[in-house]
């Protein structure tokens, strides 16, 4: 059996109560001879992050799939609007 700490309790009970939603979205190269061109992929997903406008990035993770025609990258990005609320 499991024992817990008070804090650690009190923590696992506070994650249970709150959710949290990121927004992301993945993005690759097109499939063919420059598949593999992360500088190009990187360029292009700046562009993508400046078309979604005032935004906060929050992680980008590179992704490397091996395909018949060789590296296949892409990059997803988890990001969200910052709340001018706060």
């Amino acid at each position: 059996m499991l024992r817990y700490s008070a804090a650690i309790r009190e923590r696992l009970e506070m994650s249970d109560r709150s959710t949290w939603t990121m927004r992301h979205f993945s993005q690759a190269n097109p499939k063919g001879p420059e598949q593999g061109d992360v500088p190009a992929l990187l360029r292009s997903i700046a562009d993508a992050i400046e078309e979604l406008g005032d935004v906060e990035i929050y992680d980008l993770i590179l992704h490397n799939e091996i395909t018949e025609d060789g590296h296949l990258p892409s990059i997803t990005v988890y990001f969200d609007y910052p709340n001018h609320d706060a």
